[in-house]
């Protein structure tokens, strides 16, 4: 982790740094991710919705697939299921993830690479790990961000985005001690290659060891940290955040990080998920994998369901069992 990285950062785009004109981002919150198993049995770490956080508007729900070493024969995924009334985002670290669905979307990604399924008025979609892996095992880690669709386009058509890692915007902090790479949105001038239809700003930072990260943030967003691995403080009270730890920030103009002079990680560097929106500020109703408005409109996601109204699974995937059956 992770795949996409340059050597020298100097040669990239740079962020620029927030005047000092400029409101900083207090930090409001600091919230530890609570484990729990998802799928066919894998663990993740969820900072929300969680017991101290609870909405996170745009956004439904975060979860850290990994890191862990698969033993032969042991990695696990989601089988068949179905999603209405938002978007999934998947971006992988390490190792590998395939994805079908019953629009005909679906690929492998590998270390570096996103899929952006918006499930919109409905889809069926597994998310299971390759053959390969499941057979030799290996080392995964991926992340998957819930991206809520406001009520006008809850019942957008189905659509599937591959992001291959190259395609990722790599832009360096000002002064070249953190590498940045933007997935979707706008971060200091710089867009990300993700389509949305909710406004939001997503990328992933390393920051070098004692190193410090400055972007401006746009002021009608909202603002968050998640920390991969590694440690270190966020925002000018200079709180402390470490590996599993989700930084929610306060109203403002730019945010801040700083990475320990010694890192406990894999890369050498404090890693951490930059993400915001717009928030869409609309009653969220929420059945396990629907997310609406109302009640109602949950009943109706599981007649439509069940009624085989969100797309049928192709036949060359029949030998997968769908959850809830």
């Amino acid at each position: 982790m992770p795949a996409v990285t340059v050597s020298d950062t100097t040669i990239l785009p740079r962020l620029p740094r927030p005047a000092r004109t400029e409101a900083e981002r207090p930090v409001t919150k600091v919230v530890t991710a609570h484990r729990q198993l998802e799928g066919a049995g894998f663990e993740v770490r969820r900072p929300f919705p969680s017991a101290d956080l609870r909405s996170a508007d745009p956004f439904i729900l975060l979860d850290q697939m990994g890191p862990v070493a698969y033993e032969p024969h042991e990695a696990k995924g989601a089988p068949w299921h179905p999603h209405r009334g938002f978007e999934t985002v998947t971006y992988m670290l390490d190792g590998a993830m395939v994805h079908h669905d019953s629009h005909g979307g679906g690929g492998t990604i590998r270390e570096g690479d996103t899929q952006w399924m918006t499930a919109g008025s409905g889809i069926l979609h597994d998310e299971v790990p390759p053959e390969d892996l499941v057979v030799t095992g290996g080392l995964f880690h991926g992340i998957q961000l819930w991206v809520n669709l406001p009520r006008a386009l809850k019942m957008a058509a189905p659509r599937y985005q591959d992001l291959d890692a190259s395609r990722l915007t790599l832009a360096s902090s000002h002064d070249g001690s953190a590498l940045v790479r933007v997935i979707a949105g706008e971060i200091g001038g710089l867009r990300g290659p993700g389509s949305t239809y909710t406004p939001i700003a997503y990328a992933h930072a390393s920051i070098t060891p004692g190193g410090r990260l400055e972007v401006p943030w746009p002021q009608h967003f909202t603002a968050m940290a998640y920390v991969l691995s590694g440690a270190g403080t966020a925002g000018p009270q200079h709180r402390r955040i470490a590996e599993g730890q989700l930084a929610v920030f306060g109203h403002g103009a730019a945010i801040s990080l700083t990475a320990d002079k010694e890192q406990q990680s894999s890369t050498g560097a404090m890693e951490v998920l930059l993400l915001g929106g717009q928030p869409i500020r609309e009653p969220v109703a929420q059945y396990g994998p629907f997310v609406m408005n109302t009640r109602d409109e949950i009943i109706q996601a599981v007649e439509d369901f069940q009624a085989g109204r969100m797309g049928n699974i192709p036949a060359e995937h029949l030998g997968g069992t769908p959850i809830g059956e």
